[in-house]
């Protein structure tokens, strides 16, 4: 995953908006119990030091609930392989469709994030687009930009 994923890193900050303290990451820790041990993934982004965005911290009770019983129980189903093809859906998204694709696949609240923080999203469009989200974060992202 190390080398797959250093390189959507750095594709994704080579998209980031020019002074924007944005940080994007994605780390799996080892967890151990009585009955052996596994991988517990994590995405999260960060603005400054604070972290505006976090897999799987963020999502409500009725989705891990709804997970738990139609998929397996989490840490061993996980949605790190979808955000990471999300990621690289956005960051193959052509400039001119950035604001008006829909990402169907975006059970997170993730794309309005990447939105906010392109640099291809002009201020102009910036502007507009803030608009139409309602995502706190992609606000936060988008005064930060517009500071």
């Amino acid at each position: 995953m190390s080398k797959r994923w250093s390189k959507l890193q750095r594709e994704f900050y080579q998209l980031r908006a020019e002074g924007l303290d944005l940080q994007l990451h994605c780390r799996v820790y080892r967890m151990g119990s009585q009955r052996g041990s596994t991988d517990c993934p994590r995405y999260w982004i960060t603005l400054g030091k604070e972290v505006i965005w976090d897999y799987p911290r963020d999502f409500s009770e009725s989705e891990k609930a709804k997970r738990l019983t139609d998929e397996g129980h989490y840490p061993y189903i996980t949605d790190v392989s979808d955000i990471s093809a999300l990621i690289r859906d956005y960051i193959d998204t052509p400039k001119g469709e950035l604001l008006s694709r829909s990402f169907d696949q975006d059970r997170w609240g993730l794309v309005d994030l990447l939105r906010a923080s392109d640099r291809r999203v002009g201020l102009r469009r910036l502007a507009k687009f803030k608009q139409s989200t309602t995502s706190k974060a992609a606000h936060r992202l988008m005064e930060a930009r517009l500071a």
